[in-house]
């Protein structure tokens, strides 16, 4: 059994204190100066540029740790797009969820067009299964998209109308991005959007238990327990030191 070189190497800061920072900034709506000001609390001086530094190079692995552990992804897609304005301009971001609410994946797209959309189905496709029933709105891209995509080709295709609530599963999705977007003083570079988009998703996720109300074998003891489970689940990742097996 080889060792392999830790991805913390030649960082100041203890792995400990490094996941801890990019948990809380892709977890909880907190600012870059918040976690700084948390941090220095605790006897950690460091700059909240030296955490967005931890957070570019740290988050999408920890994102895919997080994408590889979730639960097998249903059989429904349930897609759509929403508006978002970056640096003045009008954006949209697509997203894709399953039955259950779990995010699929994300994409950041100037346009509306067939072409966007053709591009956001094969994105999807790469880390997800090949699904039974897609529910999309009305938009007249999506089917046709969707014809030029072999693989979905057999695939059932649900239209319905935005304002009859049926594609609630991924309206509602958007409503953790609209609320950091807020907290954030709106997004800015599309690329930088992306790349935090697809982090705060999983990552999100993977903490963001059913509530209590919504979930009736979900008390707070249980609350607990599995939250603790995840964050085990998480130090496992980000803390210990990866070994790669040899010949």
């Amino acid at each position: 059994m080889k060792k392999m070189k830790s991805p913390y190497h030649g960082h100041r800061f203890p792995a400990i204190v490094i996941s801890c920072a990019v948990r809380w900034y892709l977890r909880i709506s907190l600012s870059l100066r918040d976690i700084e000001e948390l941090l220095l609390e605790r006897g950690v001086v460091v700059t909240y540029e030296t955490i967005r530094c931890w957070c570019d190079k740290f988050g999408a692995g920890f994102a895919q740790r997080a994408k590889a552990v979730r639960p097998k992804p249903g059989s429904t897609w349930h897609l759509d797009e929403v508006f978002v304005t970056l640096r003045g301009e009008p954006y949209l971001l697509w997203r894709a969820v399953d039955e259950h609410g779990a995010e699929l994946d994300v994409l950041v797209q100037k346009r509306r067009d067939k072409a966007a959309a053709k591009r956001f189905f094969r994105r999807v496709l790469r880390s997800n299964p090949v699904p039974r029933k897609i529910v999309t709105d009305q938009l007249r891209s999506y089917p046709a998209a969707k014809a030029d995509i072999p693989e979905l080709a057999q695939v059932k295709h649900v239209l319905v109308k935005a304002a009859a609530r049926v594609n609630n599963r991924a309206e509602n999705r958007h409503q953790p991005t609209r609320r950091r977007e807020r907290q954030m003083c709106g997004f800015r570079e599309a690329h930088r959007t992306q790349a935090f988009l697809s982090c705060f998703g999983p990552i999100r996720q993977h903490f963001a238990l059913s509530r209590h109300q919504m979930n009736a074998q979900m008390n707070a003891a249980r609350h607990r327990t599995i939250l603790k489970e995840r964050l085990a689940t998480w130090h496992g990742w980000t803390v210990s030191d990866p070994v790669e097996m040899v010949d």
